[in-house]
């Protein structure tokens, strides 16, 4: 594949990182990932993408607990991409 052609899967995966943040289900997570996403996902490298990805896999609840600090994310899930979401302070980022 050309960079260009790369570079064209990138944003067009981005674009669908981004809006699957906004529509997760619940309005709280929608803000919260949302926000993160609008922040964050233009800057983030094709690896970084990979991580977030697999974030957006977890369940809505364990999300919330996390970032709200109720309760820790299992260390062996826990990645860089992960800990800057439970770091994302979605309330400054409207």
């Amino acid at each position: 594949m050309t960079d260009e052609i790369l570079d064209q899967n990138i944003e067009n995966k981005r674009k669908q990182l981004i809006f699957r943040s906004w529509h997760r289900g619940t309005r709280e997570m929608d803000l919260i990932m949302g926000s993160f996403a609008d922040k964050n996902i233009a800057h983030f490298t094709e690896e970084e993408i990979k991580l977030y990805d697999d974030v957006l896999q977890m369940p809505d609840p364990d999300l919330y607990d996390w970032v709200s600090g109720r309760k820790k994310p299992p260390a062996d899930i826990m990645n860089a991409v992960l800990e800057k979401f439970i770091q994302h302070d979605f309330v400054a980022a409207k």
